[in-house]
């Protein structure tokens, strides 16, 4: 059974930095893609960043230069670093593993989200 436990959220002031992490426990074969989403009330889930298996990067338009992404494959763990946190930017925050439990196939799997809040 796979398990994706994310933590690092909460309240800041707008300008300010917030680190969330996402770590993967459970039995599987291995890791692909790692990605966070965020879903803000009344809005649709959104990629905010992705990180391949290679390191490579990719991220949204509004995030590009703030958040970085990054992984631990040791660790089995995604993080997202934000910086100059605004309003905006206020949202329930979830990680999204492909993970192949067999080593035939890959699965999405969600981590349970955590929330995001920046005052202004």
């Amino acid at each position: 059974q796979v398990q994706l436990v994310e933590s690092g959220g909460g309240l800041v002031q707008a300008g300010g930095s917030l680190r969330l992490s996402c770590a993967a426990s459970g039995r599987f074969f291995s890791i692909n893609a790692m990605s966070w989403y965020r879903q803000a009330p009344g809005k649709q889930r959104e990629l905010v960043a992705a990180v391949t298996s290679g390191g490579s990067t990719n991220y949204a338009d509004f995030v590009k230069g703030r958040f970085t992404i990054s992984r631990d494959n040791t660790k089995n763990t995604v993080y997202l670093r934000m910086n100059s946190l605004e309003p905006e930017d206020t949202a329930v925050y979830y990680c999204n593993v492909h993970i192949s439990v067999t080593g035939n196939m890959y699965n999405d799997y969600w981590g349970q989200g955590t929330q995001v809040t920046v005052s202004s």
